[in-house]
């Protein structure tokens, strides 16, 4: 059932059946789950703790993306700039740039592609650092995200890791740590870390998609970007069928799994969605909450569907 709320727009009145749903999901994956998923053309909307604080994880690399744009609109950065990383003070991580042995060199809207579809740290913080923390923040804020917030690139993640863990090289952090390691691990706590809300990632996805974020080209540019992450085994797994698109980025670190994503359907509308996931325990791998992710955000969106 849909209501107008006072400004015109169309919110979704709560669904206590839905919502249970998402919670039951959420419960049995044993994971403490966070969503908000909107719907593009109505602006109807649904959620489950949509404003409480998260670790944006890797998923902070939309807002640098965003920023990115923004800047070459405004003549700033040109796009097709060739910038050469080389291999020493390159942030860690399994992808991209971050795991090879020698220079490269890529313009700056190629490395915004190894950014978000490998999540390549290394490509992040080359952007970061010809963006500025400062000016990708002061953007959310314009653009109405009070609730996101960089307080670091991928560099600064792990040094806060290594600092908490007691050791010199990231390799040696565990991952898994035991509950009284983790419970120092700044880099799990939303106050001291990049952070966001569901409701954030969701409005920010809307912009680019309706042409808001950017110039109409440096958004369609985006969405290229965005529709070609390679991993499916979460928000796409929730939407197996051939003719529905799914567009996202994911992040991850330690307990925090999450993905924001846009769900389009034959009927071309299109769906947000912001799923962020804590486990209980600390775990390497987590199958269940990855399936978790893409079972919540179809719930979301097929109650959203119903309501149209």
């Amino acid at each position: 059932m849909l209501r107008m709320t006072e400004g015109g727009s169309v919110a979704l009145v709560t669904d206590l059946g839905v919502l249970a749903q998402i919670e039951a999901v959420f419960a049995q994956a044993r994971v403490a789950g966070f969503l908000h998923a909107r719907d593009l053309a109505t602006g109807a909307e649904i959620g489950w703790e949509p404003d409480t604080p998260v670790v944006s994880a890797s998923t902070f690399k939309v807002p640098v993306l965003v920023e990115l744009f923004r800047q070459s609109d405004a003549g700033n950065i040109d796009l097709t700039e060739q910038v050469t990383m080389p291999v020493d003070g390159r942030a860690p991580g399994p992808t991209g740039a971050s795991v090879m042995l020698d220079p490269v060199t890529l313009s700056w809207r190629d490395l915004a592609l190894w950014m978000i579809v490998v999540s390549d740290n290394a490509a992040t913080d080359v952007i970061c650092e010809r963006l500025g923390l400062d000016n990708i923040n002061r953007t959310m804020v314009q653009l109405g995200l009070v609730a996101t917030y960089l307080e670091t690139d991928c560099r600064g993640i792990f040094k806060t890791l290594m600092e908490d863990a007691g050791v010199n090289d990231i390799e040696n952090v565990p991952m898994a740590p035991p509950p009284e390691l983790l419970a120092k691990y700044r880099a799990v706590r939303p106050e001291d870390t990049d952070r966001t809300t569901p409701r954030d990632m969701t409005r920010l996805l809307e912009l680019i998609y309706t042409d808001q974020a950017a110039s109409p080209e440096a958004c369609e540019h985006m969405r290229r970007i965005l529709h070609s992450q390679v991993w499916p085994h979460r928000f796409a797994s929730g939407f197996p069928e051939d003719d529905v698109r799914t567009g996202g980025k994911t992040g991850t670190i330690i307990t925090w799994r999450n993905e924001v994503g846009v769900a389009t359907y034959a009927d071309g509308v299109r769906y947000a969605v912001a799923t962020f996931t804590r486990s209980h325990e600390a775990r390497a791998k987590h199958p269940a909450a990855d399936a978790a992710i893409g079972a919540a955000a179809r719930l979301a969106v097929d109650a959203l569907r119903e309501g149209r």
